[in-house]
């Protein structure tokens, strides 16, 4: 897509040196809709926004819950970790996220896996994720969008950490034909 009013799909280039890297899901309401809606208002604090193909996951952690929807955006932001953190939970109270239980079902999920090679290890924030090497719903699609992207604390890429996950964290991780179209708001 050349439109400059939409976001890019797939393997566009951008530096790993200043991309930050999102996952972003969803398993309540209109799941679609969530996640456009979500990634409309992240394009107000993120430049050249691509993400990854989609898949419908199942859940993690608390598995009594419907299936998810998830992917992972890759983009450029001025904002500073913590900036960042704060904008995010605004934009997940906005699209619909009520405080629930721990790894319960949600009508949107954002989190900050990477930003370049920042190491961040803070009461509320851990960068990277902490525990994104151990997902599944993360690493496959993180690996589809940017298969040699290098892990800043393990040195690992993309595609070997999705490759070496155990059965168990991609068991049920299926990609989907669903697009996410979003008109960025500038």
């Amino acid at each position: 897509m050349n439109d400059d009013r939409f976001g890019t799909f797939g393997n566009a280039s951008v530096s790993n040196d200043d991309s930050v890297f999102l996952g972003i899901g969803g398993n309540l309401g209109d799941r679609v809709a969530h996640l456009r809606h979500a990634l409309w208002l992240l394009a107000q604090d993120c430049d050249d926004l691509t993400i990854s193909p989609v898949y419908e996951t199942p859940p993690w952690g608390d598995t009594d819950q419907p299936m998810f929807l998830n992917f992972v955006a890759r983009g450029k932001t001025v904002l500073s970790p913590q900036l960042l953190l704060a904008r995010v939970k605004a934009i997940e109270f906005e699209v619909g996220r009520r405080p629930t239980r721990r790894w319960g079902p949600r009508v949107i999920d954002i989190d900050i896996l990477a930003m370049g090679r920042t190491i961040e290890n803070g009461p509320d924030l851990a960068i990277p994720h902490a525990l994104m090497h151990e997902r599944g719903f993360v690493m496959v699609p993180l690996a589809d969008l940017e298969p040699e992207w290098v892990h800043p604390v393990l040195g690992t890429s993309a595609s070997l950490i999705a490759a070496s996950l155990p059965d168990d964290a991609r068991l049920g991780i299926k990609r989907t034909p669903i697009e996410i179209v979003w008109e960025v708001g500038r």
